[in-house]
């Protein structure tokens, strides 16, 4: 790579939930500790701790802390997705789109002018952003190309359904490799909202479609993991400005993020050092979601009958069946807090993860070798569902649906099989796939060599400018 001629500045617009905001700061970290980028953070004062570990680490990276914009959609202070779960979350799209004109003052008056955008998919309006400034718009997708592939055509096709109250009619995707057809109940509830004519509906069309305009993406995945889509998103937009740069991951020494555990890693590390190698299966829903009493009870029932060790984290908001700890002790942990997921991950105890497969636990398995049992409930879950247990081979069905209640012993079947003899060629071939995501990442790797080609390109951009 030709040795930078200046320092390049880079605006990054994180989307306020910690799905999208984390991978997103890993990646600001990169680009600044490993190639000496500086890098703006756009941020509201409520979102700011959660770039507190990164920058005591990386003097390259500083907080640029706007107020969050006016608004009467939200109660006083919520600035963020995890504040109001069940919000429209296309609200706080829209809200956020606020900072563009106090962005665009504080580039403008900036005596180190950013060179260019680095924004998150939910905040397409900062393509106009970048336009006004004469500077490229990056986006960044937080999650993976087969999901960036689809969200692409379902706004360029504008897809409908014959029956709203159908959620099993199939839509056809045939532009994308192997041609899929989804349910229609599978699609980004984001696009099944839209109705035309109507303010919000219509922004988030536009803003989807001003992403699919932009100079180019970076996206956590890696070559070896979703080559075909990253190849097809290149195809379809007609450049080759598509970089799969993952999996990215904190940098080293900044530990586990989120909330604060009630069992401690040490504690977890002991009990898992306890159990045969692959015999854990760990079960954990990321941030959001929650069981009902039904779904806990089946899922609690499965558990026990299955006889395999297990750990169980509810972020101490799942209600838990009466004496199934103690019926369990030995045998199960249940962690009633923010467990150490990565850390649990990558024990070699562990051999299976119930999942919700948001992509961030999809990676995170991925990068450990962990085979998945899937239980997808919205977003791009049902897609990423079924990229590891029809594509990859690494994962398999345990239940799907935000409402479904599993029947329990199926449930049983399906967790004893995973860490048993029926399951070892899927934790085999998880583990064959962690080693090419721990390639991919490495110097020369595919993601490491694609992050440097976006590190080239910005850094022409930079000196072209001056």
């Amino acid at each position: 790579m030709a040795k930078l001629q200046q320092r390049v500045h880079v605006l990054a617009v994180p989307f306020p939930a910690a799905g999208h905001m984390l991978p997103l700061l890993d990646l600001a970290h990169l680009l600044s500790a490993r190639y000496g980028f500086a890098v703006t953070i756009a941020v509201t004062p409520k979102n700011l701790p959660h770039l507190s570990p990164l920058l005591s680490r990386c003097p390259g990276v500083a907080p640029l802390v706007l107020p969050f914009p006016d608004n009467t959609n939200f109660p006083p202070g919520v600035e963020n997705a995890h504040d109001v779960p069940l919000c429209d979350i296309r609200l706080l799209m829209r809200e956020l789109s606020g900072l563009h004109d106090p962005l665009l003052r504080w580039a403008r008056s900036c005596a180190d002018r950013p060179n260019a955008v680095l924004s998150d998919f939910f905040c397409g309006w900062t393509n106009g952003l970048a336009t006004e400034l004469g500077i490229p718009c990056l986006v960044f997708s937080p999650s993976g190309a087969l999901c960036l592939a689809l969200v692409h055509s379902l706004w360029r096709r504008m897809p409908k359904t014959s029956d709203p109250d159908d959620p099993d009619e199939l839509v056809p995707f045939r532009s994308l490799p192997r041609s899929p057809f989804y349910p229609w109940g599978h699609l980004s509830t984001i696009y099944r909202r839209y109705v035309e004519g109507d303010p919000l509906s219509e922004f988030i069309k536009a803003s989807y479609l001003a992403n699919i305009g932009s100079w180019g993406f970076v996206v956590n995945t890696f070559a070896e993991f979703e080559k075909p889509y990253l190849e097809h998103l290149r195809d379809d937009l007609g450049h080759a400005r598509v970089w799969g740069v993952g999996p990215l991951a904190p940098p080293m020494g900044a530990g586990e993020r989120g909330g604060p555990s009630l069992v401690g890693a040490e504690e977890v590390a002991a009990w898992l050092g306890n159990c045969a190698e692959g015999s854990v299966v760990y079960v954990a829903f990321g941030s959001l979601a929650v069981l009902s009493p039904a779904q806990s009870a089946a899922l609690a029932a499965g558990l026990e009958q299955s006889g395999a060790r297990f750990v169980w984290a509810t972020r101490g908001v799942v209600p838990l069946p009466e004496g199934f700890e103690k019926r369990v002790a030995g045998r199960g942990l249940v962690i009633q807090g923010w467990a150490p997921q990565v850390a649990i991950l990558n024990h070699p105890a562990v051999g299976s993860f119930v999942t919700h497969c948001g992509w961030n636990s999809v990676l995170e398995a991925v990068a450990a070798g962990v085979a998945l049992l899937t239980w997808p409930m919205g977003a791009d879950q049902f897609w990423n569902a079924r990229l590891v247990e029809e594509e990859v081979g690494t994962g398999v069905k345990a239940c799907e649906g935000r409402d479904a209640v599993p029947d329990p012993d199926e449930l049983a079947r399906v967790v004893a099989e995973s860490v048993g003899e029926a399951g070892r060629a899927r934790r085999e071939k998880a583990r064959e796939l962690a080693r090419r995501a721990a390639a991919a990442v490495e110097v020369g790797g595919s993601s490491y060599m694609d992050l440097a080609a976006v590190v080239e390109e910005l850094s022409e951009v930079a000196a072209a400018s001056k």
